[in-house]
């Protein structure tokens, strides 16, 4: 079964083709980064503009790249929530004429469930075809050292190889994500462990910002962390009961402590410290946060794994799993090949093929309609 997804959530431009829920034959993504490095974080408007823009040539060249036509083509998905209001719309009411016109079933997909399901996508055929610029994901070290030996084991010590088993635990992590979730089977999901205010990766855009370093956090912190004393700087873990998280309180901690090492009070403006700091200290704090970050990750997911001992794998989804700290630090566990941990439109096909498998059926093309904001349990 060949499925073309299509993926708009909120700055990439991403379709591709795959065959039985893990074959990339073409995957394509326009990315916007560099629009909105100039403003340091997405703007709607500008977002779903330049998806209009870009949209049909990225479908033509993902089909074109997996030698196919639309004979070839058995079901289409699309990212229809959650997301940005603007940049949704354009690719649903895409999918939607697609849809129609060649008389294909419609499938809409919850966009945390593709990234999920990009742990099944066959990595050694996951490169991207860009057509506009992507930034590369940060390297290891290359010593290739693990800085924390106290790794997070695959309950079985199975390695890792083949397709994740259920039931299983999955940690994503994005921008706009930071969740937990218990699988018992494919399409079944449990939200077991929520963020209470911050994602993650927005922490990792915000404390990139405190620090003088360009959009998006996520790279510009572990590419400076590289050359930092992560043990220089104590930052806290906040206390947060059963498996959920809080990453707003860390965030000011890396202000705080930002104020108080150059000698600053605190009602001094964030975006002035960068210039008081030397290039060591913003290394050192880049360091120290995102070693803070990883730690609470596996400590919630460690005690999961206790609260849950029938678990058989560990998956990480989300823009965040392509960070190296992170990958280390869980190395038992899936993650998705660094290119694939970002928006794009292969792990929506794959979510797509799986929940076909699971009895899911397809939506209306004259009705879908887009949600913002909805949780993956609906």
């Amino acid at each position: 079964m060949k499925i073309l997804g299509i993926e708009t959530s909120c700055d990439e431009t991403a379709a591709s083709v795959v065959e039985d829920g893990v074959r990339i034959l073409s995957n394509v993504v326009v990315s916007q980064i560099d629009i909105f490095a100039e403003y340091g974080g997405v703007i709607p408007e500008v977002a779903a503009r330049s998806h209009l823009e870009v949209i049909l040539p990225v479908i033509d060249k993902a089909l074109s790249d997996a030698a196919c036509t639309w004979d070839d083509i058995d079901a289409i998905a699309v990212t229809h929530a959650p997301g940005l209001l603007g940049s949704l719309l354009i690719g649903t009411l895409t999918a939607r004429t697609l849809a129609i016109l060649h008389d294909k079933p419609l499938y809409a997909v919850h966009h945390l469930k593709s990234h999920i399901y990009a742990n099944w996508l066959n990595s050694r055929e996951s490169e991207l075809t860009p057509l506009g610029s992507r930034p590369s994901g940060p390297s290891p070290r290359a010593d290739g050292a693990n800085p924390r030996a106290a790794a997070l084991r695959n309950p079985l010590e199975e390695s890792i190889s083949g397709s994740p088993s259920f039931p299983l635990l999955a940690l994503v992590v994005s921008g706009g994500h930071t969740q937990i979730l218990y699988m018992r089977g494919h399409n079944q999901f449990e939200i077991i462990g929520t963020t209470h205010d911050d994602a993650v990766g927005e922490c990792f855009d915000k404390v990139a910002k405190i620090l003088g370093l360009p959009y998006p956090g996520g790279p510009s912190i572990a590419k400076a962390a590289l050359e930092g004393d992560d043990d220089r700087y104590s930052l806290p873990h906040p206390k947060v009961a059963g498996l959920d998280f809080s990453f707003s309180g860390l965030k000011t901690a890396v202000l705080r402590a930002v104020q108080k090492e150059v000698g600053v009070p605190i009602s001094y403006p964030s975006h002035l410290l960068k210039d008081l700091l030397s290039e060591q200290q913003v290394a050192d704090f880049a360091a120290a946060f995102q070693k803070t970050a990883v730690d609470i990750l596996c400590e919630k997911m460690k005690q999961a794994l206790i609260e849950h001992p029938d678990v058989k794998s560990v998956v990480a989804a989300g823009g965040v799993s392509a960070n190296q700290e992170l990958r280390r630090a869980l190395s038992e566990a899936y993650f998705p090949a660094p290119s694939l941990s970002g928006d794009n439109g292969a792990m929506v096909a794959a979510a797509c093929y799986f929940e076909i498998q699971s009895g899911v059926k397809p939506v209306n093309p004259y009705a879908l309609n887009i949600y913002p904001r909805i949780s993956i349990e609906n």
